[in-house]
């Protein structure tokens, strides 16, 4: 039996508690930083606000104080979103202590600094003299269905062999599949990156431009994350795999996808804002990461064109008719 904290109370968070209480043999809690969301889940046993219609099992201890989430906890799965991992470390850091394992569950690149979330959490810990071994959960899992128990795979990275195949032995189920990978650049790179092609996917459908164009939009979609990754030191076959083509291939097609849902507004015509406002406090994690992804992509000098499209669009207001337009009259090059 390990305690596990899971540190923030979204949809995904709250779907992984309900997945790891239904397995059994652990003590779960579960942080939310709104009091009034920690106090309305104690109390309805649901999330109403970011996972409605799903029971949190009565095992699973819902704090709102970071302290007392993370007393005794052997395993911490930060779930936050990305623009707030920093700053919320730098409040868990006080309360970590040698022997945890860390797992990020974040898919998303940091503004500015252009981080992986694995990096900024080591830069936090460094500030404090700390080093605790960190792992990457991704992979394709719309939270909904993790917390229905509909079978879903994904992967757990790490450097730490032992991290890994503890994560992967204590978090697999009869629902919920895991597979090791020591390529922590790719599986991170991967989730983080297919949430922008997943805007750009959404917009082909609001254009209603048919399956050809979706097919082809997905697959040139995963060629820039596999350059992407690999300048950065990821691995080619990591990308063909779950936390790289499977969870594209989710995001882009799935109806419960909130950055296809984004890019089917768009391509509809709608205010980046009206459709960000209409999600209802849920984050599209692929409008904040394009910008990141194309600073990311400038430092190591690699063409994402879909990408820099989606920032015209997103940032600028570029009509998508006539981003997808260019996209498709760029000089001819080899596959």
């Amino acid at each position: 039996m390990s305690r596990i904290a899971m540190m923030g109370s979204g949809a995904w968070g709250t779907a992984l508690a309900i997945s790891l209480a239904r397995r059994g043999g652990h003590q779960i809690a579960l942080w939310s930083y709104a009091k009034d969301v920690a106090a309305s889940m104690r109390e309805r046993r649901e999330n109403t606000q970011f996972l409605p219609g799903f029971r949190i099992p009565e095992s699973v201890a819902i704090f709102e104080d970071p302290g007392e989430v993370m007393e005794g906890a052997e395993i911490v799965v930060s779930v936050t979103p990305s623009q707030f991992v920093r700053s919320s470390y730098k409040g868990f850091a006080p309360y970590l202590r040698s022997g945890q394992l860390l797992v990020s569950a974040t898919k998303g690149i940091e503004d500015e600094t252009c981080l992986r979330m694995t990096q900024v959490i080591g830069e936090v810990l460094a500030e404090r003299g700390m080093v605790l071994p960190c792992g990457v959960l991704s992979g394709p899992s719309f939270a909904q269905e993790v917390a229905a128990g509909a079978p879903t795979a994904i992967t757990i990275a790490s450097a730490d062999a032992e991290l890994a195949a503890r994560i992967q032995r204590e978090f697999s189920s009869s629902t919920l599949r895991l597979y090791t990978n020591d390529d922590v650049v790719g599986v991170e790179l991967g989730g983080s990156l297919k949430n922008v092609i997943a805007i750009a996917a959404g917009i082909v459908s609001g254009l209603e431009l048919g399956y050809n164009s979706n097919a082809a939009l997905i697959t040139r979609g995963m060629a820039e994350i596999t350059r992407l990754a690999m300048a950065c030191g990821g691995r080619r076959e990591t990308l063909a795999g779950l936390s790289g083509i499977g969870d594209l291939v989710l995001t882009c097609t799935g109806s419960l996808s909130r950055n296809r849902t984004v890019g089917m507004g768009l391509g509809q015509g709608r205010k980046i804002d009206d459709i960000l406002a209409g999600l209802g406090g849920r984050v599209a994690e692929g409008v904040r990461t394009t910008s990141a992804a194309l600073g990311l992509a400038r430092q190591q000098a690699v063409e994402m064109p879909i990408a820099e499209q989606m920032e015209a669009i997103l940032m600028h207001g570029k009509a998508p008719q006539r981003a997808i337009e260019e996209l498709m009259l760029r000089p001819g090059r080899d596959e």
